[in-house]
């Protein structure tokens, strides 16, 4: 058996535990870790906001984290795509997204080639949506 390739995404903005905790269970699970870090203008049209942390910054944090082996922009929100690109082996997010249209769309493909999707328990006391929201009020 060669080695497993892992594939996580995410914004990853105002780095936290969770962040860190989602990294270190991915990398345990697979021997490369590809890490698809959402662009600043894909954050803006989906979610209506910019990441408080700019991508080049989030980008050059996730590239020195020791559990990261490669970061590519995420420009759309279409892993099979990815898939076609870097034939990962496993997917790997946090429990939160199993139950988001997103997820539910391509579980059915990612079965189809054999890839597991891993759902990682959510960190509940931190998430950059609640950091924001105390920044926010500063």
């Amino acid at each position: 058996m060669g080695k497993i390739i892992g594939y996580t995404a995410g914004v990853f903005d105002l780095f936290h535990i969770g962040h860190l905790n989602i990294l270190k269970q991915a990398k345990e699970n697979c021997d490369f870790l590809i890490v698809a870090l959402t662009t600043d203008e894909l954050s803006l049209e989906s979610k209506g906001k910019l990441p408080i942390v700019p991508y080049q910054e989030r980008y050059e944090i996730l590239l020195s984290n020791r559990y990261v082996d490669m970061v590519i922009p995420q420009t759309e929100y279409n892993k099979i795509k990815d898939w076609d690109k870097y034939k990962f082996d496993k997917i790997f997010a946090g429990s939160d997204k199993r139950v988001t249209k997103e997820y539910k769309g391509f579980t059915e493909f990612f079965n189809s080639v054999n890839v597991e999707i891993v759902y990682f328990d959510y960190t509940q006391h931190t998430s950059s949506t609640f950091l924001r929201s105390v920044l926010e009020k500063i």
